[in-house]
């Protein structure tokens, strides 16, 4: 089968991961176990994620010239992404700190999106033949919100289905959900998006009822360890998790699960088949370290049932 291009419009930082016995308190010092600096950035990872899933991936973000932007390039040449529309500047490419609770594999991460939020809706037209011959189009929040609905209604208009992955969480604009045809949030980001707690599937059903109601077509609300709640006019359904072996690091699953979503809607699988396969995606990912080290290939993924 030919592969089908899933363009990421997103995020690179480098990821300077802190491994530790608890995450500290404030004001407290603990001393680590172990630091690694790695390529991140939730539009990379998802990149990544898709590529190694599958898909024919391209790109579309803005880098530093820099060590950190180098790392970027340099993935994206070994993951085989199409990087057309990554753009330079000369401000630093962007960095996140994450803490890693080696314990219970939890984590907390502060992101400075660095060169990456300087990406401007001119840059993205640039890129408007390539998102018109793209199965899906896919954005996150580690942009500026204005870029993120400019390359949704974009792809929207051209006639490309849209993901929007609203992590990390942050307020959206009413105009925005028109151009999303699906929404991929956790339970934080869906409370947060909703004003309603999402702790349990039924919580997530009143939760994506209230994104349909703002003119989103499809709602995937991942819940962990609980799978995900999908959502949509003929779709009602819970996806439960897939345990893949022992938990390691949770830190890239969402990006895990949204490029493995992507690539399995690009290829024409339906909504619950789908997200099966990005819980498949994700559910390995969750048991290595690191966040696009991670990301499983495709024959990973197919030797676990879907």
């Amino acid at each position: 089968m030919e592969k089908k291009w899933v363009t990421v419009m997103g995020s690179f930082v480098a990821d300077l991961a802190f491994r530790t016995g608890r995450i500290p308190a404030w004001g407290e010092t603990l001393m680590g176990r172990s630091f690694k600096l790695g390529p991140g950035g939730k539009g990379s990872n998802q990149a990544v994620a898709a590529a190694r899933a599958g898909g024919r991936v391209s790109f579309i973000s803005k880098l530093g010239q820099d060590a950190f932007g180098d790392m970027a390039r340099n993935l994206y040449k070994i993951e085989g992404i199409d990087t057309r529309f990554l753009f330079t500047t000369t401000s630093a490419t962007g960095a996140a700190a994450i803490i890693i609770d080696a314990e219970k594999g939890e984590n907390a991460i502060i992101v400075v999106p660095g060169a990456c939020f300087e990406l401007t809706a001119a840059e993205i037209d640039q890129a408007r033949a390539l998102i018109a011959g793209s199965s899906v189009f896919v954005a996150q929040l580690e942009l500026s919100l204005a870029v993120v609905e400019h390359g949704l209604r974009l792809a929207h208009a051209l006639g490309v289905p849209t993901i929007l992955n609203p992590a990390p969480a942050a307020p959206l604009t009413e105009s925005i959900y028109q151009y999303i045809d699906y929404i991929t949030p956790n339970e934080t980001e869906a409370a947060a998006l909703t004003g309603m707690p999402v702790a349990n599937v039924a919580d997530a059903e009143k939760a994506a009822d209230a994104f349909i109601a703002r003119g989103v077509q499809n709602v995937l609300i991942t819940l962990g360890a609980q799978g995900v709640f999908v959502k949509n006019a003929r779709v009602n359904a819970h996806v439960p998790a897939v345990n893949a072996g022992r938990v390691v690091e949770t830190t890239g699953a969402g990006d895990a699960f949204n490029g493995g979503f992507a690539v399995a809607l690009s290829e024409g699988m339906d909504l619950v088949e789908a997200a099966h396969f990005g819980c498949v995606t994700a559910g390995i990912s969750i048991t290595r370290p690191g966040t696009a080290p991670s990301m499983p290939a495709r024959a990973e993924i197919d030797a676990l049932p879907l």
